[in-house]
């Protein structure tokens, strides 16, 4: 991520304070919000966005991170609704059994492990993009998806740019950035491991 970065680094720091944080916000956006801006490498831009903030004293830190929390944040809750109000009407349309027994599993899934799901899968490239709007098409609880894509918005948005901003001082900064998905990863793959055996039983 790291190699990657850099080259947006190299783009990024001849930008304007406020074009970087608009440029930044909208990709981010993108990526979360609309399932065509899946490919885009939101992981590389957050950690270039952290070192071009570091490097450049006109580069506000705090209102950048301001910035792509909201982006992050409301690129879910767009991608939640659109699965909610588009997906779901669109797939009862053209309804079969195959497809009912998919929503059934998915919203049993979301159900029990969706919480840790929203979370973790903002570390995951292109799943970040899909999950909220299957969330939305599997009516998972509003409230608990919204503190989820908040947590999510958090960890990943914000940790992400911080580890940039801080890895050219301080290392460890990056390793812990990395442990903390680590540990929402492996909370929902245990998560969902102990429902599925459970149901087993």
């Amino acid at each position: 991520m790291i190699e990657l970065a850099a080259s947006f680094d190299a783009q990024f720091s001849t930008l304007a304070p406020i074009l970087l944080y608009l440029l930044v916000g909208a990709i981010i956006f993108f990526e979360t919000g609309i399932l065509l801006g899946f490919f885009l490498p939101g992981d590389s831009i957050l950690f270039s966005a952290g070192l071009v903030a570091a490097a450049h004293s006109e580069a506000n830190i705090l209102i950048l991170l301001v910035v792509i929390f909201i982006a992050a944040f409301m690129g879910d809750q767009i991608g939640f609704v659109l699965g909610r109000l588009v997906g779901r009407p669109y797939l009862e349309r053209h309804s079969s059994p195959r497809i009912t027994r998919m929503i059934e599993r998915s919203e049993r899934f979301y159900e029990e492990t969706g919480w840790w799901a929203v979370v973790a899968a903002r570390f995951f490239p292109w799943l970040r993009t899909f999950v909220p709007p299957i969330a939305g098409i599997s009516h998972m609880n509003y409230y608990k998806f919204l503190s989820a894509n908040a947590l999510g918005a958090l960890l990943w948005g914000v940790g992400i740019t911080l580890a940039g901003y801080y890895a050219a001082t301080l290392p460890w900064v990056k390793t812990w950035s990395y442990a903390i998905a680590a540990f929402f990863i492996g909370a929902s793959l245990v998560s969902a491991l102990w429902n599925y055996l459970r149901h087993r039983r």
